[in-house]
């Protein structure tokens, strides 16, 4: 039967009928496992973010000036149809770890909880922290992005 609260124990299915721990060595590598994989996560979405980054066109400072709003996105070199492709696939893969994660918490269990939140942190810390630019405004449909 599955839990609908948060329960600790070693006995845990994940996302599979055939991914079940019934020790505290296959536990902790189930842990270990989610916390990689969020980090992962984290990565990921930093590669996706600098991609985005590098291939955005850099307007020229008369053209801020002028029409801020009205800049094309599809002008110059973001244009190119490999780096779009790569930023959709990009997306699609990350997307697909993030829902695979909120699955895996949706087992209730509170280590695989903790292993999925720690690991996301410290994918942020490694991953993410590093000189972000504020005013870069990400358009992303998972929560925990």
């Amino acid at each position: 039967m599955m839990h609908m609260t948060f329960y600790w124990g070693k006995k845990v299915t994940l996302l599979i009928d055939s991914w079940k721990t019934d020790s505290w060595t296959s536990y902790s590598l189930s842990l270990l496992a989610c916390l990689l994989v969020a980090a992962f996560y984290q990565f990921l979405e930093n590669r996706r973010l600098r991609l985005k980054l590098i291939s955005a066109p850099k307007p020229s400072p008369t053209q801020q000036i002028e029409a801020p709003l009205l800049q094309s996105r599809f002008a110059g070199d973001g244009a190119k149809l490999g780096v779009k492709f790569a930023g959709a696939i990009l997306f699609g893969v990350n997307a697909a770890i993030g829902y695979l994660l909120m699955l895996a918490v949706m087992s209730f269990n509170g280590g695989v909880f903790v292993a999925i939140v720690v690991g996301l942190a410290i994918g942020y810390l490694f991953f993410r922290n590093e000189g972000e630019d504020i005013s870069f405004v990400v358009d992303s449909s998972c929560a925990c992005a």
